[in-house]
């Protein structure tokens, strides 16, 4: 991130000291549906962005394309309400849970994941060990 980055959040140091960043000092968010387990998008998050995200129940994500912080819904309507936020095991992703109003996707769609889908098994094909052929 720039020079023009906000000073360090107030983001607990104890969440802080665990957190494992990429190198521009970031974290992928993953957004899921929490009654659903439905997978919705992926955003990116730093410290501020985390912190704001769990003191306001809002997502807050970090722009890479504009370099500013933005809150899921402030320009589309489309909120994302966080119902809860875990780090997984490597503590270098966050999954937030979130009661999605409207489309995820900026394109509309209800999730990011929905329209380039490179391998589709069924239930019976994956108990069987074997893929489909050409997939």
């Amino acid at each position: 991130m720039t020079s023009s980055t906000p000073p360090p959040s107030p983001l607990a140091p104890e969440i802080a000291a665990r957190l494992k960043r990429s190198a521009d000092g970031l974290v992928p968010a993953i957004a899921q549906q929490y009654d659903t387990g439905e997978v919705l998008m992926l955003g990116w998050m730093d410290d501020e962005a985390l912190h704001r995200t769990l003191t306001t129940g809002r997502c807050t994500y970090w722009s890479r394309s504009r370099q500013e912080y933005w809150v899921k819904g402030d320009t589309s309507g489309h909120f994302q309400h966080v119902k809860s936020v875990a780090l997984d095991c490597d503590a270098d992703t966050v999954l937030v849970k979130v009661d999605q109003v409207g489309a995820a996707c900026h394109t509309g769609a209800r999730t990011c994941f929905d329209a380039d889908v490179l391998l589709d098994v069924s239930f019976e094909d994956a108990d069987s060990g074997v893929l489909p052929q050409g997939q």
